[in-house]
Parts: C-alpha cells; sequence; structure tokens
C-alpha cells in the first residue's frame, strides 16, 4: 500500500472527510517535526506515515464498533497513535495515559492545533492513574501482554474491548498468560504489515475471578 493508496483507504473504507484528512496530514507534519526535538518515531517511517502510522491506527476504529457506550483509553500514546488518529475519527471520548513529560507537552499542542475537543491526556503513570472503566482499552508498543493485562484490568469491565496491536508475537504472548487471564481473544492481522496483528480480547479476566 501507497501513501497515495492509504490516504484512499481512509476515504473508501472509513468515509474520512477532505476537513478530517487534512487534520491528519497536520497531526503528521508536527510529529516530523517535532522528532527532531525527541525520539518520537522511527525517522525510516517518515516517508511512509500515512501507512505505518495513521492507517495502522485507523483500522482499530472499526473494530471499536461492536463496543458499548464510554471512553476510549489508550496507554503508553506515546506520540498519540493510535489515540490521536482515534479521536479523530470518531466521537468517542478519547483518554491518553502518558507519563514521559516531553511525551505529555507535545500531545496538548497537538488536541490544541487540530482543535480535537474529546480528547485529554493524563499525565502520570498507570499505576496512579484514576479513571472510569472503559468501553475500549488500547496499547501500542506499551508494554508485553502479561504486564499490560496487570496493569490495566482495573479499568476494564466484562463489556471492555481490548484492542492490542501486536507484531509477530502476538500469538506467543497470547499463549503466555493463558494460565493466569481468561476471556475471549482472536487474533486478525493487519492491513499494515504481514507480520503484524492485532490481539482483540473481550470478558478479560484473572483466572479464578468472576
Amino acid at each position: 500500500m501507497t501513501e497515495t493508496e492509504a490516504q484512499d483507504w481512509l476515504v473508501q473504507e472509513l468515509a474520512v472527510s477532505r476537513e478530517t484528512l487534512e487534520k491528519l496530514d497536520l497531526y503528521r507534519q508536527m510529529v516530523i517535526a517535532e522528532s527532531a526535538h525527541q525520539n518520537l518515531i522511527a525517522r525510516s517511517t517518515f516517508d511512509v506515515f500515512w501507512l505505518r502510522h495513521i492507517v495502522d491506527s485507523a483500522q482499530l476504529v472499526p473494530l471499536a464498533a461492536e463496543a458499548g457506550e464510554g471512553l476510549w483509553l489508550d496507554l503508553g500514546s506515546g506520540a498519540g497513535m493510535p489515540a490521536i488518529i482515534v479521536a479523530l475519527l470518531c466521537d468517542r471520548e478519547v483518554h491518553m495515559v502518558e507519563e514521559r513529560r516531553g511525551r505529555i507537552g507535545f500531545l496538548n499542542r497537538v488536541i490544541e492545533a487540530l482543535g480535537i475537543d474529546n480528547a485529554q491526556v493524563h499525565g502520570c503513570k498507570v499505576e496512579t492513574l484514576h479513571c472510569p472503566p472503559a468501553a475500549v482499552i488500547s496499547a501500542r508498543a506499551f508494554a508485553p501482554l502479561p504486564k499490560l493485562l496487570k496493569l490495566a484490568h482495573s479499568f476494564s469491565t466484562q463489556k471492555t474491548l481490548w484492542l492490542l496491536p501486536k507484531g509477530r508475537s502476538a500469538r506467543d504472548e497470547l499463549e503466555n498468560v493463558k494460565q493466569d487471564w481468561q476471556g475471549a481473544f482472536h487474533v486478525k492481522q493487519s492491513i499494515t504489515d504481514a507480520e503484524a496483528a492485532i490481539l482483540i480480547g473481550s470478558g478479560v479476566r484473572k483466572v479464578g475471578k468472576k
């Protein structure tokens, strides 16, 4: 998929408007410019930003259609993927959790510059977060699955939908948590990378708990 094809995919599959495409492009420019001051993304992805970052994040939005009402909680938001893209593409309230000061400042500047009124940043560690239960929990390159579930399960209910982009280790990570965690899990192939996958979970709970 080329950069032009990535933009076409957004229009054809998600009905993204021209105005939103312009905001996504401004976000792209802000991330690349900020990367001169802090390490937000790999330089090798600058020229494939629409594919590797925007579409890679946007593909989570239709997967969340089955989630109930409530906020979208994104852990370890970093440069804002997928949270900023999600907030631009849907009306759901999006909460980002990020502990690094430079990234917190950047995310708040993006929210202001793009006029995103359904997103907010929690500048703290996940362990100290105070937040209502989430309808959707996402995390991109935040932590291995066992640690992620341990840190985030207190923000979930049995109805929470977990959308966790993973690399080639997705199935192995899932096998490694089955002794301690149960729920309905399945692995979906990413549309942007043949070696990447999205781990989708619901009804996630600690083994032995109801």
